[in-house]
């Protein structure tokens, strides 16, 4: 692989990062609620998804869902269900960012919920099937080639992320007030179905 060609896989990485999408929506609105430690959690397990899947596409698992279409249909409706569940609890929130007087969500289920946004999408699997073949020089060996792609966009997720939780989490002090919070809550809930309905009306790519 040639520096012209890392670079412009760094400028397409960078393009597809910043674009919000589930895994974006899903650390801000923890930082806000949670703080931005706890966020973290939840961003650890959207990076392992989706170092997962592209681990998975390159044992050839998104051509086989370009391939079938039962395939593709059962994962695309369970992440739709996910997201939309996700957001119609995310929208049914109780207000407040105290959680004195409740337990918070530890750390562990939080990663799973991570986990379940980053793995939800099963368009993911036929983007990375599409996209890491661009880059790949075929006269070179794959495996160090892919762990330096896998690896540029899982650390570039992490920092754009990251500094996403951290600077919203800045701001939660002065997000006390009920209203501010459930107004948070249901617009982060709406967009969380919203997505989650998308994917659901998504067709596999022809």
């Amino acid at each position: 692989m040639t520096l012209t060609t890392y670079l412009l896989y760094l400028l397409a990485v960078t393009v597809l990062i910043v674009t919000p999408g589930p895994t974006m929506l899903m650390t801000l609105s923890n930082s806000l609620a949670l703080g931005p430690a706890r966020a973290l959690a939840s961003l650890g397990g959207a990076l392992a998804a989706n170092f997962g899947i592209m681990v998975l596409s390159a044992l050839g698992l998104g051509a086989l869902l370009a391939a079938s279409a039962t395939a593709f249909t059962v994962l695309k409706v369970a992440g739709a269900a996910y997201l939309i569940w996700l957001g119609i609890r995310t929208f049914r929130g109780t207000g407040s960012l105290d959680f004195s007087g409740t337990a918070a969500p530890g750390r562990g289920s939080l990663f799973m919920q991570g986990v379940l946004v980053g793995a939800s999408n099963p368009k993911s699997l036929l983007f990375f099937t599409a996209f890491f073949p661009q880059f790949i020089e075929p006269s070179a060996p794959f495996a160090p080639q892919f762990l330096l792609l896998s690896l540029t966009f899982v650390v570039g997720d992490f920092l754009v992320l990251g500094a996403a939780a951290f600077g919203v989490g800045r701001v939660r002090p002065w997000l006390q007030q009920a209203h501010v919070v459930r107004w948070i809550q249901r617009t982060c809930g709406g967009l969380f179905a919203l997505l989650g309905a998308l994917l659901l009306l998504s067709r596999r790519p022809a």
